[in-house]
């Protein structure tokens, strides 16, 4: 194997990783530094992994390299949407430059359909039903 193909992905993986700090140092709320963040740095890490297992070239390595590489490509995503979901419902402000919440639309549709069905089937005294989420 030549040895400038780890080397590759070894500028790869490092480029990648200084993008996502950069990215999150300069966006401008949280949803877009987590999108920053988490997108880079996985593929970059990613790349770092692969070149370590080209370098070394032994099973044990490249195994490790691989579970490695698979268990970061599964749960940063997860968590990153986790914090997201968490940071919209604890009312994080958005970016003054948000163009449109399509997230604020669908809860505003989902409780204008629960209110209609809850005042069509409630009992004659019966409050409303409350805040949906």
């Amino acid at each position: 194997m030549p040895a400038w193909l780890p080397g590759i992905f070894w500028m790869a993986g490092s480029t990648l990783c200084l993008l996502a700090a950069v990215g999150v140092l300069r966006m401008p709320d949280i949803f877009t530094r987590m999108q920053a963040g988490s997108k880079a740095s996985t593929f970059g890490l990613a790349f770092l992994l692969i070149g370590t297992a080209l370098d070394i070239a032994e099973g044990a390595t490249v195994a490790r390299a691989l579970l490695i590489a698979a268990f970061i490509m599964l749960t940063t995503p997860v968590a990153a949407h986790a914090v997201a979901r968490a940071a919209y419902l604890t009312d994080v402000p958005l970016w003054s430059g948000t163009v449109i919440d399509e997230r604020r639309l669908d809860q505003e549709r989902v409780a204008a359909s629960v209110e209609a069905d809850g005042a069509a089937n409630a009992e004659p005294g019966e409050p409303p039903l409350g805040d949906v989420r």
